[in-house]
């Protein structure tokens, strides 16, 4: 496993994302995964799955301060009312007392943030929390939130993935010192099929879909949270460490880059 190290903390770069994930298909997901070696699990109050999550956590046989868990606060408890119940409300369906990360979901225009962010850090001084970010901000939401909170922002979690640029939102991370999470880093499977990838992957023995992890947790500070449901492919989403991209690699899929955003909501914010 590789790491991206922020915060004084060490993040395993390739994550368990759990979008989508329902039910037992949930609960056997978050466990194969981490029995697999996955070290890092990545939820939400809004997937409706955080009771699973856990559950699939305490059925496995890693301990609870060996795995870096996420999870993210929905948009109608982003408030100085609502928020640390919310969290109170995750802790107790992830079975945990705290989590290694927590995030703003998405922004809006009627969010206090800097409210918001006050109450987040007032959780990380309580010890429910070790690390807090922020997910879909666009650069400038970026850096009003770092310049609002009095913690260090770990992180913006974002669509990423070979065939959408996010090379300012990147950069942006990276000047300040915070890691890219990546989800939907496989692009809801249009990586599969793709020519550059699949000429790439034949070249070391890979598939495309490992090919575009390797090529995301590459880059700078970035760690990538794909989401898949059968044990074959969990197991293949962490066969990516044994190879490394050249830079001519590297050059071919950021060629690949355009506007193929898969996630983008009606109340997304304006991404230009």
């Amino acid at each position: 496993m590789e790491y991206v190290k922020v915060n004084d903390t060490e993040v395993p770069a390739l994550g368990f994302g759990t979008w989508q994930l329902k039910g037992e298909e949930c609960v056997e997901g978050v466990k194969t995964a981490l029995d697999l070696g996955y070290r890092h699990i990545d939820t939400a109050q809004a997937y409706e799955n955080e009771d699973k999550v856990g559950k699939g956590i305490a059925q496995s046989d890693v301990n609870r301060e060996d795995i870096f868990l996420t999870t993210k606060v929905w948009r109608d408890r982003l408030n100085e009312k609502d928020l640390k119940d919310s969290v109170e409300e995750s802790l107790e369906k992830l079975q945990t007392d705290y989590v290694d990360l927590l995030l703003i979901h998405w922004p809006f225009e009627e969010m206090d943030l800097e409210a918001v962010l006050d109450e987040m850090n007032e959780l990380v001084d309580e010890g429910n929390v070790r690390n807090i970010g922020v997910s879909n901000f666009t650069t400038d939401q970026i850096e009003e939130a770092q310049e609002l909170s009095e913690a260090h922002l770990m992180t913006d979690q974002v669509e990423y993935h070979p065939f959408l640029d996010q090379s300012a939102v990147h950069g942006k991370c990276v000047e300040n010192e915070m890691m890219l999470t990546a989800y939907s880093p496989l692009a809801r499977g249009n990586v599969i099929g793709n020519e550059t990838l699949k000429e790439i992957g034949d070249a070391h023995g890979k598939s495309e879909v490992q090919v575009a992890l390797r090529w995301l947790i590459q880059q700078e500070n970035i760690a990538a949270i794909p989401k898949a449901t059968s044990e074959e492919h969990i197991e293949a989403n962490l066969d990516v460490f044994d190879f490394e991209l050249t830079d001519e690699e590297m050059g071919k899929i950021n060629e690949l880059k355009g506007r193929d955003r898969k996630v983008d909501p009606d109340f997304a914010p304006n991404w230009d």
